[in-house]
């Protein structure tokens, strides 16, 4: 059974991106040791990508308009109008999270559901019971401001932690499962 799971970076004080989308505080991390492979192990599990609008809107501005995942479908909930790049396998949604989780499972198959973010799309999953695991990186840099990692309206249950280890550059990766089995509300 898939699981959805939000594989994301946060700063010390859990920001994701300053209050201008600015990730350059993240991107001077990239090719750090064991970054690489921590990464493509999670994508060789992935079958199905689901992102909001602002995170869809920075990969286009920063790839270039090349999609990084071909081949993988890829779902964008949006409430502003988009083209996809040729060849992948986006579909443009809004609404409740939960009315997707059907199409998601079925794309995703005997794989996992990457939750890209942004943040305020990861809380709508969590706060429907439908996120199952947070795989953090926690990188060693203090924003002050920005965009929140999960901005919930309430604490959540104790997360249950399966996972935890120091990567290169003062990195920590931490895996947590949601609602106690990582599987919300008996999927």
């Amino acid at each position: 059974m898939s699981r959805i799971q939000y594989f994301v970076a946060a700063s010390l004080d859990g920001f994701i991106a300053t209050p201008a989308d600015d990730l350059g505080w993240l991107l001077q991390f990239d090719g750090f040791e064991g970054g690489m492979e921590s990464y493509e192990a999670f994508m060789a599990g992935v079958g199905c990508i689901v992102m909001g609008g602002g995170t869809y809107a920075w990969l286009m501005k920063h790839e270039s308009g090349n999609w990084p995942y071909p081949g993988t479908p890829c779902y964008v909930f949006t409430r502003h109008e988009h083209t996809a790049p040729a060849g992948a396998d986006i579909t443009f949604v809004r609404g409740d999270v939960s009315e997707f989780m059907a199409d998601f499972t079925a794309d995703a198959g005997s794989r996992n559901i990457w939750l890209v973010g942004g943040g305020d799309l990861a809380a709508q999953f969590a706060e429907a019971g439908l996120l199952d695991e947070l795989i953090l990186s926690v990188i060693p840099v203090v924003l002050g401001n920005g965009k929140r990692l999960l901005p919930l309206t309430g604490p959540t249950a104790p997360l249950e932690l399966t996972g935890s280890r120091a990567m290169g550059s003062g990195i920590i990766e931490l895996r947590y499962l949601l609602n106690g089995n990582g599987k919300a509300d008996g999927r």
